[in-house]
């Protein structure tokens, strides 16, 4: 996951014409938010189908919708380190609770 957030910020700061990662940057979180909506349902469709062929086709979406997702990180230039702190400051934290505390929007 490292190495692959650090190709997607590279990317970014050095941006290549032909790069698939380019495009979704300059049409911004539009562009990469369809995406990641397009990814997740996929993902959601994947995991309702049966047997091992189901089971690679899961995988094969969820690599799909995670690399959607750190583009979009990486667009806001937030670090996987940056996520994993807040991971872990849930750690061990009823989620009823966690959402509960949260301020209402």
């Amino acid at each position: 996951m490292d190495t692959l957030m650090a190709v997607i910020e590279d990317r970014r700061d050095n941006p290549p014409e032909k790069s698939y990662t380019t495009k979704l940057f300059r049409g911004g979180v539009p562009k990469i938010g369809e995406k990641i909506m397009e990814e997740a349902a996929e993902v959601v469709e994947a995991a309702g189908e049966e047997g091992d062929e189901g089971r690679q086709h899961l995988i094969y979406e969820a690599g799909d919708l995670i690399y959607h997702l750190l583009v979009m990180l990486g667009h806001r230039e937030i670090s996987l380190s940056e996520v994993e702190a807040e991971l872990a400051r849930r750690f061990g934290v009823s989620g009823i609770d966690e959402k509960a505390a949260r301020p209402p929007k």
